[in-house]
Order: structure tokens, then C-alpha cells, then sequence
């Protein structure tokens, strides 16, 4: 699907936009939401490093829970402390995998663009349509 796909107006005899302006609309539109996307992929991966430091925090604790559990001389139940324990290092091991799937697919999805902003600009200046004074030189 091209980029842009929808957000251009209408085209065809008697319209005033033509394909390069169209273009130029559409490169707008990719360097203006580029940053944003920049800044996801940013705070994901932030996130992602929390997780894996909150899943080691859970693995400590966890064994902590069960070394005091053997060494006690009363008899505590914290089996059901650890089970609840393994059971949020499960979850936090879930999420993480959902953002490292999440934070591939915005990867991707940069380099597509990157990629077609790369073409369309090329197009441009081959056919030598492209605008004098343009923000995008």
C-alpha cells in the first residue's frame, strides 16, 4: 500500500494536484510522523529493559523466598508466595514478548519508510520536478 494512501486529494483530469505534489505531501507526512515514531521505539525499549530487570528482581526474590522457606525451623507455608511470584515473572516475560514483537514491527515499519521517503525523493529529483526551495533538500 503506498504511503499516503487515501490522505491525498482526489486526482484525475480537471484536478488541480498533480503527482509530485502528491509526493511531496506524502514525504510531509512521513518526516512529520518519523520522530514519533523514533520516540516509540525509544520508550519500548526503555520498557523492554525494565522488564527484564523487574523479571531478574522476581528470580531473586523467588529464590530468596525459598532458601529462608528451607532454612526456617518453623514450618511457613511460602509455597504459595513463590507460585504467585512465578506467576507475575510469567506475565512480565509475556509483555515483554509482546513488546518485543511491537517494537520489530515499529522497526520495520521506520525502515519502509525511510525506505519509500528515499524513493519518492529520488523519482522527484530524476524527473526534475522537484520544487526549488524545498524543507526537504
Amino acid at each position: 500500500m503506498a504511503a499516503g494512501a487515501g490522505l491525498a486529494a482526489p486526482s484525475g483530469p480537471g484536478s488541480p494536484v498533480g503527482p509530485a505534489a502528491r509526493d511531496l505531501f506524502a514525504e510531509g507526512l512521513l518526516e512529520f510522523l518519523r520522530p514519533a515514531v523514533r520516540q516509540l521505539d525509544t520508550h519500548v525499549h526503555a520498557v523492554r529493559e525494565s522488564q527484564v530487570e523487574l523479571r531478574e528482581h522476581i528470580d531473586s526474590l523467588a529464590t530468596e523466598l525459598c532458601r529462608i522457606n528451607e532454612d526456617q525451623k518453623v514450618a511457613l507455608d511460602l509455597d504459595p508466595y513463590v507460585k504467585k511470584l512465578l506467576n507475575a515473572r510469567r506475565r512480565v516475560v509475556l509483555v515483554n514478548n509482546i513488546l518485543q514483537n511491537a517494537q520489530e514491527r515499529l522497526r520495520r515499519l521506520n525502515h519502509s519508510v525511510a525506505k519509500e521517503t528515499a524513493r519518492r525523493k529520488a523519482m522527484l529529483e530524476a524527473s526534475g520536478s522537484y520544487p526549488q526551495g524545498s524543507p526537504s533538500k
